[in-house]
C-alpha cells in the first residue's frame, strides 16, 4: 500500500510514511471489509460514512506539516484511522465526531491500540473545540459548503488547515495557512491615534488559501456546514 499508493504518488515526508506503515488499517474497517482494507479507495464503515483512501490520508497529513510538539484538531473522526496517523506525529490530538456510535467505537479502538494522546469527543465538528484551541493544525475529513469561521478562529498563528470545500460536482481540497495578524512594517506605518483614542489598533487575522486537488468526501454536517 505505502509503496504503490503513497510513495509512487509523490508523498515524500518520511514521518508520514512511517506512520502509514505502522498503523494497522485493517483494524479500522468492519470485518466484512477487511480483505479490502489496504486497497486504493475509501471503504464504508457504517452510518453512511467511510474510511478515506490511503493516499488521501497521507496527502492531507503531509500538507499539515505536523511537528512533534503540535496540538491538532480533526473534524470527522469516523473510523479513527486518520486520528491514529495524527497520533503518531503530534503531541496531542483532539478529534470530534457527530455520530455517537462511531465516536465510541473509535475511542475504544484507539485506546486499545495505545493512543493515549488522542481524545475523541462527540459533537458538532463545524464548531470545533474552542476550549482546547488554538490548534497548530486542523484537518477536516468531510466536504464543507464553505470554510467554517469557527475553525478559522481556532487555528493558531502559523497554523495550517486542510479542508475539502464544495466546488461544482466534487470538492476542492484546500490548504489554509494563518499568517501573522499584522507585519512589523504595517505596525510602523500605522497612523498616530487621534485625540481621545487609545492607539490600540484592531488586529485582524489573515489567511492564505491554496487549492491542492479535486476530491470527493461525505458532506460535513453541522451548524456551519450542511444541515443534516
Amino acid at each position: 500500500m505505502v509503496e504503490e499508493q503513497i510513495r509512487a504518488r509523490g508523498v515524500a515526508d518520511e514521518k508520514v510514511i512511517a506512520a502509514m506503515e505502522k498503523v494497522p488499517r485493517h483494524r479500522f474497517v468492519p470485518l466484512s471489509q477487511q480483505a479490502a482494507a489496504y486497497t486504493d479507495g475509501p471503504l464504508p464503515i457504517g452510518q453512511g460514512q467511510t474510511i478515506s483512501q490511503p493516499y488521501m490520508v497521507a496527502r492531507m497529513t503531509e500538507l499539515l506539516a505536523i511537528r512533534p510538539t503540535d496540538r491538532v484538531l480533526e473534524v470527522g473522526t469516523g473510523s479513527g484511522y486518520q486520528a491514529a496517523i495524527l497520533g503518531e506525529l503530534a503531541a496531542e490530538v483532539w478529534t470530534i465526531e457527530r455520530l455517537g456510535e462511531l465516536a465510541d467505537r473509535a475511542a475504544l479502538l484507539l485506546k486499545d491500540l495505545g493512543y493515549t494522546n488522542v481524545h475523541v469527543v462527540t459533537g458538532d465538528g463545524t464548531l470545533g473545540l474552542p476550549e482546547h484551541a488554538p490548534y497548530d493544525a486542523i484537518i477536516v475529513t468531510a466536504g464543507a459548503p464553505s470554510v467554517p469561521s469557527a475553525l478559522l478562529e481556532q487555528l493558531a498563528v502559523g497554523g495550517r488547515m486542510v479542508i475539502p470545500v464544495h466546488a461544482g460536482f466534487a470538492e476542492d481540497l484546500r490548504l489554509i495557512e494563518r499568517l501573522p495578524d499584522r507585519s512589523a512594517g504595517e505596525e510602523q506605518e500605522e497612523a498616530a491615534p487621534a485625540e481621545g483614542e487609545t492607539g490600540r489598533a484592531s488586529r485582524r487575522p489573515r489567511y492564505r488559501e491554496t487549492s491542492i486537488l479535486s476530491c470527493a468526501f461525505v458532506p460535513l454536517i453541522g451548524e456551519q456546514g450542511y444541515r443534516g
